[in-house]
């Protein structure tokens, strides 16, 4: 792998790791537009830069972080029930992706099923985007374990790549009542925990094999660029759903499942 195109797959995942648009479909179809061929390390590195993403999130939400550390320590019990509910929220994708990676890997890492992803979570963006409520009935103090339960249900679908975790877990989330504010910073700490193991057991079960693919030095380079891209795409997702809707996202879904299927049919891609 060139440094260029280190650059760029960093820049991708940045940008679209916190979007609702599935970071992980970007990553592979970007993949395949640069020429680099389909493995295992190819799919490693594209989970393994995430790590670039979690430290934006850490930066920018580090009192929330803060808070949650201290309620680890049993200091701050509000830090302590958001913890609990995050672990609850992260569980079940957890074991259906430890259970199905294989077969996940196997079948859903190619082209046709990231287009399929984002047709339908283009259409379902566009269906529901007016029909929001903002407010909700609950704030991250408030929220229920429950509501964390369905969150985290919710995020299993981003399993399939191109349906975004983001996605998946704002709208399960807004559709348990959580105020769109609530939505969008809980499924960033979520996050945390999601992509923080994704990662780390990408790294562990083919690290040799991506470092030996491409080496140290395009590893770095992804993960510094998503970094930076993610602490620019992060703040302009929460200047934008402050003031207006999810439907640009899902008319960039659209455009992109339309255009990356137009050249699948064709032969360029």
């Amino acid at each position: 792998m060139e440094l260029w195109q280190a650059l760029i797959l960093g820049l991708v995942e940045g940008l679209t790791e916190y979007l609702p648009v599935s970071s992980t479909g970007h990553l592979l179809i970007t993949q395949r537009l640069l020429g680099i061929a389909e493995s295992e390390a190819s799919n490693a590195y594209a989970i393994a830069i995430q790590a670039g993403a979690i430290m934006a999130v850490l930066g920018l939400y580090r009192t929330r972080c803060t808070q949650i550390g201290a309620g680890l320590l049993g200091r701050d019990p509000a830090g302590a029930r958001l913890a609990q509910r995050l672990v609850v929220a992260f569980l079940p994708a957890a074991v259906l992706g430890l259970a199905f990676d294989k077969k996940i890997e196997s079948y859903l890492f190619g082209p046709w099923p990231i287009v399929s992803a984002w047709a339908v979570g283009g259409l379902l963006i566009l269906a529901v985007d007016r029909k929001i409520d903002r407010a909700g009935r609950y704030d991250l103090d408030s929220l229920p374990l429950r509501v964390a339960l369905v969150i985290g249900t919710a995020q299993c679908a981003a399993l399939w790549p191109g349906t975004s975790r983001s996605l998946a877990t704002i709208l399960g989330a807004l559709g348990a009542g959580v105020s769109l504010a609530a939505a969008v910073e809980f499924s960033f700490l979520l996050g945390l925990l999601t992509l923080g193991a994704a990662t780390s057991y990408k790294a562990l079960q083919h690290g040799h094999a991506m470092i030996d693919a491409y080496g140290l030095l395009p590893i770095v380079v992804g993960f510094v660029v998503a970094w930076i891209a993610a602490v620019i795409s992060i703040r302009f997702m929460v200047s934008w759903l402050s003031r207006r809707g999810l439907g640009v996202f899902g008319w960039w879904r659209l455009i992109a499942a339309a255009a990356v299927g137009e050249l699948l049919l064709t032969g360029r891609l």
